[in-house]
């Protein structure tokens, strides 16, 4: 077999209905849209319109607030980070960063960077390079002798600028 003799099953592709083609296909005349009415015209879209009456999703109260500018990052915790190294999809002696993280399938996501928690317990020495960490976490990983390293400037550090 080769590549230009490769075919779909018999009757894997069903051909589109053409509509409005003679009284014998079945969706002859009106082609299947009923007679009058907006409905039956072509170049409509009343998604949602209810006939002048103030459509649902515009009577429902909103709540919340969402924040355009908020960040995006891919919450880690020290415990998982110990659980992919001691199975061994983590390089202890190599910097551990988003690129890192996301290749051992620990930082979802995340498109502002990563930031640690301090859920769970860290037992190697390691070296971080992230958007950020908590201070339980910071603490944590300094206690063990690494380092955390921030990737985003401190407010107050561009203030001061």
């Amino acid at each position: 077999m080769k590549l230009n003799e490769i075919r779909d099953n018999p009757g894997a592709r069903k051909g589109r209905v053409r509509v409005g083609r003679g009284i014998g296909s079945g969706l002859g005349k009106t082609g299947g849209r009923g007679q009058k009415g907006q409905k039956s015209r072509s170049g409509v879209s009343v998604n949602g319109f209810e006939g002048g009456q103030m459509p649902l999703h515009m009577r429902i109260p909103k709540r919340g607030f969402n924040n355009i500018f908020a960040k995006d990052y891919a919450e880690v915790n020290l415990g998982a980070i110990q659980k992919v190294l001691d199975a061994g999809k983590l390089d202890a002696k190599a910097v551990v960063d988003h690129a890192a993280l996301k290749a051992a399938g620990l930082a979802r996501g995340g498109k502002d960077g990563v930031r640690l928690l301090a859920k769970g317990e860290l037992k190697t020495k390691l070296s971080f390079k992230v958007a950020g960490a908590s201070k339980a976490a910071r603490e944590a990983v300094e206690k063990l002798g690494g380092a955390v390293e921030s990737t985003v400037k401190a407010k107050a550090e561009s203030a001061e600028a």
